[in-house]
């Protein structure tokens, strides 16, 4: 259920918003991260995702975001989870009058396929491959981003 702005944004400004996140893996082990084109993290380099919605299961959600964040619907079962995370902003989706409060359950996905209908201009400006270290050192990918790559280097070696 999406809500209408007012309620919304008093929903963002009083409680945590729950989010999975999606850590997507081409064959080559590189990151596919977007140029955010919203508040928060507005042009950071950020991984794909977004919201949970009321009565909508993780499954359903995850199916819905690979959708219409990648292009193209994946189940859940076809992931692994790498864990929740916190992700606090000064700003929100409106403005800059108070933050946002994530709750983000972040999910790799192992690709054995080109994606080749990004949708561009929703969420994100442009997409990139990224190899984990790079986007590490790169300035412009934002820290909850890092976050995930730093986890799985930890967890890989």
């Amino acid at each position: 259920m999406f809500l209408d702005k007012s309620t919304f944004s008093t929903v963002i400004e009083s409680s945590p918003l729950v989010s999975i996140d999606l850590v997507i893996l081409n064959q080559n082990n590189q990151a596919l991260l977007g140029e955010r084109l919203n508040k928060p993290a507005q042009g950071s380099w950020f991984v794909p995702g977004g919201r949970v919605l009321k009565n909508e299961s993780l499954a359903e959600a995850f199916k819905r975001l690979t959708k219409e964040e990648l292009g193209e619907a994946f189940s859940i079962s076809e992931a692994n989870l790498l864990g929740p995370y916190d992700h606090f902003y000064d700003d929100n989706v409106f403005g800059d009058s108070f933050g946002t409060h994530y709750v983000a359950i972040a999910y790799v996905l192992k690709l054995s396929k080109p994606l080749n209908d990004l949708p561009h201009n929703i969420q994100h400006g442009k997409y990139q491959w990224f190899d984990p270290s790079s986007l590490l050192r790169d300035n412009k990918v934002h820290k909850h981003t890092k976050w995930y790559f730093e986890a799985l280097q930890n967890t890989q070696g």
